[in-house]
């Protein structure tokens, strides 16, 4: 199935266009943006190797005026690093995340010239395996959904950026057949309507109700989700979904023949 990436094209587009990446095996992945970016949002996504796909959303503090540059070089270590690092057939994976983790931190710090909270959810989907080895430093839970419901992927660190000898770990989640993972940046959770925020519950039920096998439509809905809670496009910050999906056994059998 297609690798989606979504990149913002000008300050009138209502949502970004796709860009086409190498397909993943079995598996679907795709990142939306709402509207013109205004902070420090930033979602990537690699191939490391032939089952290995890197990938991660990251919230740098601050307005996109006075944080581009700290984006840019977590962008650039993101893509230089990511590659290398988990490329090798046999690494072990908690270690290889938790390395690549504070070569983020540290690449972030040096950016800022000292401290800038970055909240950031970065995993390595195994293709092979069908798992999510992931760090969730400080940022919004992830969201895995299978058949026996919705089950949170709470902050495993401190979010990047803060101390240079910060400690991550880094668990490995199981993919199922048919289950999928949603990453929201906090944008979605704290959109508000008359003061109430769109809040995790209701990310939640719009990740219930969205299509099983198509990850830029999980990440659509959850986008229009927050719009039409609003009453209006975005503009308090950024808002930007990130999901992936394992295709149902009998796609990923039809696929592999």
């Amino acid at each position: 199935m297609r690798l989606l990436f979504q990149r913002e094209q000008s300050a009138a587009a209502a949502t970004s266009s796709p860009a086409e990446f190498p397909p993943l095996s079995g598996a679907d992945i795709a990142g939306m943006v709402q509207g013109v970016r205004m902070g420090g949002d930033l979602y990537h996504f690699l191939r490391a190797n032939r089952c290995r796909v890197v990938f991660g959303l990251l919230d740098v503090a601050g307005r996109r005026d006075e944080n581009h540059g700290i984006v840019d070089a977590a962008r650039r270590t993101f893509q230089d690093l990511g590659k290398d690092r988990f490329a090798h057939e046999e690494i072990n994976e908690a270690d290889t995340m938790m390395e690549f983790c504070l070569e983020l931190n540290l690449s972030i710090r040096k950016a800022a010239a000292g401290v800038r909270s970055c909240a950031a959810f970065l995993g390595c989907y195994n293709e092979d395996l069908g798992t999510i080895c992931y760090v969730n430093a400080g940022h919004t839970p992830g969201l895995l959904r299978d058949p026996s419901g919705i089950t949170e992927l709470p902050a495993t660190g401190l979010p990047l950026g803060l101390f240079s000898a910060s400690t991550y770990e880094a668990p490995t989640a199981a993919l199922q057949h048919g289950a999928s993972l949603l990453l929201v940046s906090r944008g979605v959770v704290e959109a508000a309507y008359k003061k109430e925020e769109f809040g995790l519950e209701r990310v939640k039920q719009q990740f219930q109700q969205a299509p099983a096998d198509n990850a830029r439509d999980i990440a659509t809905q959850i986008l229009d989700g927050v719009r039409q809670y609003m009453r209006m496009p975005p503009d308090h910050n950024d808002v930007t979904a990130l999901a992936l999906v394992r295709a149902g056994r009998a796609a990923a059998v039809s696929m592999a023949g």
